[in-house]
């Protein structure tokens, strides 16, 4: 089993801001296999059956702060390891429309990132990085600030491309896919 959480924050208002970049890659997700979420207590889940394993894909309705509790639960509830979890989410580091796959690595200052670290006391889950940069002000305020009308224009090729580096994730290995994934998205 593996388990896909996209990141971001609950509220309608913050539907296309930067910080909710993993929500809107799970809505893709959800919709490109025709699947219906499901609200549990801190998320909202659904699952499908690939050849090889069960994939549970979630998107937290915690603010993005608290998102720890809302992976706890899952991670509980699904009783899963912690590297068979892979996040989703934003990344400031990164510039806009790069993406990068990693694994057990820091916070690097993500307050989501650091939530999920504390509440499950291990770094070891795997994530999909998708790039915001770079930033512009204080990093509160930029990743609560909607994308512009430039960076929207680029929005559904790189929600497309997560999609083709979650399936090559299902069918070939996270390893495989961030050999690929990450050599592609080089300069």
């Amino acid at each position: 089993m593996k388990l896909i959480i996209g990141l971001g924050n609950p509220d309608k208002e913050y539907k296309y801001t930067r910080h909710n970049f993993g929500h809107l890659v799970l809505d893709s997700l959800v919709e490109k296999k025709e699947l219906k979420l499901k609200k549990k207590k801190h998320n909202k889940t659904a699952s499908f059956q690939t050849s090889r394993e069960k994939i549970v894909i979630a998107k937290t309705t915690t603010y993005m702060n608290e998102s720890g509790k809302a992976i706890k639960e899952l991670k509980s509830f699904y009783k899963i390891p912690t590297n068979k979890i892979i996040i989703i989410h934003d990344d400031i580091d990164l510039p806009f429309g790069k993406t990068r796959l990693s694994k057990a690595r820091g916070a690097g200052g993500h307050k989501g990132l650091g939530s999920i670290i504390k509440y499950l006391k291990s770094k070891d889950f795997k994530r999909i990085r998708l790039g915001i940069g770079p930033q512009q002000g204080k990093s509160e305020d930029f990743v609560l600030k909607r994308f512009s009308s430039e960076e929207k224009n680029k929005l559904v090729e790189i929600i497309d491309t997560s999609y083709l580096i979650i399936e090559t994730i299902l069918e070939k290995g996270f390893d495989k896919a961030a050999n690929k994934y990450n050599q592609k998205d080089r300069p």
